[in-house]
């Protein structure tokens, strides 16, 4: 990770999560393949994999102004049921008049809460732990849902976070420059003394909106 060009040294760090801290084990297609086959659904892997991601690219974004607590819940919830039924749509002929069993959408979204789906990436716990221990103030900006903060506390990075900002209770989704106001008046700081940290062109969108000097990591 390389500092921003005229940079001052930051007091925190922003840091989006999926594909920068934590990723998942095995492809979507695969799990999305395995708890299928439980309703009597069969598609292989590949052609989910092939799918999800224009899905998911055509979306809307995954934030919700004005709901919490139950409802809020309920709009993510219908949300990714919208984006699970697409996706096996869109993964064949034979799927796509498919009599959909109700029930898969909610059993898809509760397996991905399970953080046994996901890991921590090696390179992530050891710079995450020294500037902890250094006094580095951390935080999340991400783009998704409640879920996020149990899996953070499973997967052992919460207690390194002072706040977790998630798209679709904040309202808005990266590029917009909302998810990381909220962040900064969480910290109490102003954008010349943090940097984010990120993995996308929505990252870097979304932080150079909000004026935030912003470090893009590249994963394989």
């Amino acid at each position: 990770m390389r500092p921003p060009l005229n940079s001052d040294p930051p007091a925190a760090l922003l840091l989006d999560a999926m594909g920068t801290l934590i990723g998942l084990r095995r492809s979507v297609g695969h799990t999305y393949a395995e708890v299928a086959r439980g309703h009597g659904v069969i598609v292989e892997p590949a052609a989910i994999d092939r799918a999800f991601p224009a899905v998911l690219h055509q979306a809307p974004p995954l934030a919700f102004p004005g709901l919490q607590g139950p409802e809020l819940l309920a709009a993510e919830q219908q949300w990714w049921g919208q984006r699970i039924e697409d996706t096996f749509r869109s993964a064949g002929d034979q799927l796509a008049e498919l009599d959909w069993p109700p029930q898969l959408p909610i059993e898809l979204f509760e397996r991905f809460a399970e953080p046994d789906l996901w890991q921590v990436y090696p390179d992530v716990i050891g710079p995450m732990g020294r500037w902890h221990g250094a006094g580095l103030r951390l935080a999340v900006v991400s783009n998704f849902d409640q879920r996020l903060h149990r899996l953070l506390e499973a997967l052992g990075l919460a207690q390194l976070l002072e706040l977790v900002v998630v798209s679709s209770a904040a309202g808005a989704a990266k590029p917009s420059p909302l998810p990381f106001q909220l962040a900064l008046d969480g910290l109490g700081l102003g954008p010349e003394q943090v940097w984010h940290v990120g993995d996308s062109p929505e990252d870097v969108a979304g932080a150079r909106a909000a004026r935030i000097s912003c470090v893009l990591i590249q994963r394989r």
